[in-house]
């Protein structure tokens, strides 16, 4: 029994007219498989269910000359002409073609329906594979980018630390300044009022009193120091004590404060004495400790500046 063309066969499956036609002409009549194919592939087209339109000069099997071909379908039954040029061996096709059975046509279609099903479900599995592999490639972008985020915080973080460290060192070593200088100081004070001048009060023989009762020596004179133990409280309540030549200015304990105390960077402090209260100015950090009275040994207490309250 003679086999139905592969437009009869796309028709009997179900597909529309248009359908078939076009994907008769774009597989060249190859076969039906091929026509499956491209009708898999092409399902979605938005075009897909318009009517065939032929290239021009070859209209649905008519030669530009207006003659039709022999070999190509023709518009008024293009799956006549398919069958038609389908067979190439030069047998007489009329003679040798015979109508297919109800029961021939239902096992074709049944077939090529299988056919059909297969081909979807691998162009299904196709699609699922290649989203799942679309779906890696993106999980794969994604962890680039998130890994190229991480370095960036991570160098971020790393120069924010170094940054610290060179500021705690430049501190560290802007402390170390200030500590070397006081003790430059003390050095060359000690140097240059080493021991204190004697007084001329004690050079001077004091003349006996007439009160006096006779056989009593003259009165003790007066010691010199030259040194002051200097107690300092602090605004947190504790205290440092240290020691100073008595010619050194009241400068170098505020700036002992500074760098031994517990004082916030950048506050500005000043010192004061509770007894006698007396509130020590800028003129008075140029002055000696021994003219301030501060000699041999006295207590300051440090107050914020402009702030009365400290005792």
């Amino acid at each position: 029994m003679a086999e139905m063309t592969t437009l009869e066969s796309l028709l009997e499956m179900g597909f529309g007219r248009n359908r078939a036609e076009k994907a008769v002409a774009n597989t060249g009549n190859q076969g039906i498989e091929q026509a499956m194919d491209w009708l898999v592939e092409h399902e979605n087209d938005p075009d897909i269910d318009e009517p065939y339109v032929p290239p021009v000069g070859n209209v649905l099997g008519v030669e530009a000359d207006g003659e039709p071909s022999t070999d190509e379908p023709t518009a008024g039954d293009a799956g006549e002409a398919i069958g038609e040029g389908a067979d190439m061996c030069g047998d007489d096709s009329d003679a040798s073609k015979q109508p297919m059975t109800e029961e021939e046509k239902r096992e074709q279609v049944k077939r090529l329906e299988e056919l059909m099903r297969l081909k979807q479900a691998e162009r299904r599995e196709r699609e699922r594979a290649e989203e799942v592999e679309r779906e890696k490639q993106r999980r794969r972008q994604g962890q680039e980018l998130q890994q190229i985020r991480q370095k960036i915080q991570d160098d971020e973080m790393k120069k924010l630390a170094d940054q610290r460290r060179r500021e705690k060192m430049e501190d560290k070593m802007a402390r170390q300044r200030v500590k070397d200088k006081i003790a430059r100081d003390r050095e060359e004070r000690a140097q240059k009022f080493g021991g204190g001048a004697p007084s001329s009060t004690a050079t001077q023989p004091t003349p006996p009193s007439p009160s006096s009762p006779p056989g009593q020596g003259p009165p003790p004179t007066k010691k010199e120091y030259d040194e002051s133990r200097i107690q300092v409280r602090l605004l947190d309540g504790s205290t440092i004590n240290t020691v100073f030549k008595a010619q050194e200015p009241l400068a170098a304990v505020r700036v002992y404060v500074q760098v031994n105390g517990n004082t916030p960077e950048g506050q500005d402090f000043t010192l004061l004495s509770p007894y006698p209260r007396h509130v020590y100015t800028e003129l008075d950090m140029e002055k000696p400790l021994k003219e301030l009275g501060l000699v041999p040994s006295a207590v300051l207490v440090v107050a914020k500046k402009g702030d009365g309250s400290a005792l």
